[in-house]
Formats: structure tokens, C-alpha cells, sequence
């Protein structure tokens, strides 16, 4: 049995069959708040803990799942390409909007960090909250962060913000599908795309050049700051 759970097709099988749960759960129940990757995070947890499987043995197969991260979202550049008009014609509001939002999520993080007195290490962890995944870590664990920390941090924004953005759109009564979808990039990375890509086409395209955008600036912002 133990081979079994060591195997890289138990990781990549469970994590496959967990998200499918998820996704089922999220079409059948209609509600953001039954994400499929927080149901697929809570099924995989209680099947480790249940059968007493260490995580290094899932992991084994998590990696390669994690290998397809930066593939998957250089994907994005597709749905962008369909939008480049829109991009040509708001190429300066884009860029100081994408550049205020990092700015913006850096700042409260680290202003954060510092009025409840935690260390640096946790501070630089969970700096890059709101880039995706492979930039994040690039950022965190050179300067000094706990990469696993910074892994949370990221899914934990990107959940949040693909839960909370359908409403904040109606709230703020957000009309422009391009501030909408470059909001959700440059708050909620690739999980938030996601989420972007469903609302509408042209925020999903502009939801996915705000990720790339916003990891670029993020790098140049952490290269002064840390």
C-alpha cells in the first residue's frame, strides 16, 4: 500500500479527482463560494489525514501538477492576443493602473507585516501575495521567505479574490469590462482569471495581461524593497 501512496500517479490521481468534485459541486450548487480549488484542498487534506499519508509521499505526484503552472499561464498570452486592440488603444491606463495595483498590494502587506510585528522571513513570504504562483516563489525564496507560506498566501488570495470579485464588480457598479478584468489580475493572479474568464471574454483577457504585467512590476518593486 505504502508504494501505492508514494507512486506519482496517486498525487496526480487525487488531486485530478478532487478538483473534478469541485467543479461538479460548483456547477451543481451555482454560489462562487464553493470553489473547486478550496473543495479540492479539503479533500485531498482529509484523505491524507484519514489514511495517515505523508505529504511528501502526495507531493511526489503534486509536483508534477505544479510543473504545468507556468506553462498554463503563459497560456493566458492567447486570450490576450484576441484583445490586442484593446490593449494598443489603453497601453498607459493599463500599465499605471497595473503598476498602482502592485504597488497597492505590496505596501498594505508590508505596512501589515510590520503593525503586527512579524518577522522578516514572514514579511517576504508574504510580499508577491498577489502574482502567480512561479513568480511569487522566484521572489520569496531568494530574499529569504518560506516558500510554503508563500504558496498559501498566493492560493488564498487568488481564492478570495475569484469569490469576492462577481460582487465588488456590483458594488463599485464596475461598468468597464477592462478596469474589471484588470483588477482581478492584479489582485487575484490566475485564480482570479479564472473567474475573470467566466464573467466575460474581455475580462478574462485583460484579467490575464494584468498577471503578467503585475509579476513584472512586483519583480522590480521586490528588487528595491528587499
Amino acid at each position: 500500500m505504502s508504494e501505492l501512496f508514494t507512486s506519482p500517479y496517486f498525487g496526480v490521481g487525487l488531486s485530478v479527482a478532487a478538483f473534478g468534485i469541485g467543479v461538479k459541486l460548483n456547477r451543481k450548487l451555482k454560489t462562487p463560494v464553493c470553489n473547486p480549488l478550496i473543495v479540492a484542498i479539503v479533500i485531498v487534506s482529509g484523505v491524507l489525514l484519514v489514511f495517515d499519508i505523508p505529504y511528501d509521499s502526495y507531493n511526489v505526484g503534486g509536483e508534477i501538477i505544479n510543473m504545468f503552472l507556468a506553462p498554463a499561464t503563459a497560456c493566458l498570452a492567447a486570450a490576450i492576443y484576441t484583445r490586442i486592440n484593446i490593449l494598443k488603444k489603453y497601453w498607459l491606463p493599463i500599465l499605471v493602473g497595473c503598476a498602482a495595483g502592485s504597488a497597492a498590494s505590496m505596501g498594505s502587506v508590508y505596512g501589515m507585516c510590520r503593525l503586527f510585528g512579524l518577522d522578516d522571513s514572514l514579511t517576504v513570504s508574504l510580499i508577491p501575495k498577489s502574482v502567480t504562483t512561479p513568480i511569487a516563489v522566484s521572489i520569496a525564496e531568494p530574499a529569504g521567505g518560506v516558500v510554503p507560506v508563500t504558496v498559501v498566501a498566493v492560493i488564498g488570495t487568488g481564492i478570495l479574490g475569484s469569490i469576492l470579485a462577481p460582487y465588488l464588480i456590483r458594488i463599485f457598479r464596475i461598468s468597464d469590462p477592462v478596469a474589471a478584468g484588470l483588477a482581478i489580475g492584479a489582485s487575484s493572479h490566475a485564480v482570479g482569471t479564472s473567474k475573470a474568464i467566466e464573467i466575460g471574454e474581455v475580462e478574462g483577457a485583460m484579467s490575464g495581461l494584468a498577471i503578467g504585467i503585475c509579476g513584472i512590476i512586483t519583480v522590480l518593486f521586490s528588487m528595491l524593497v528587499l
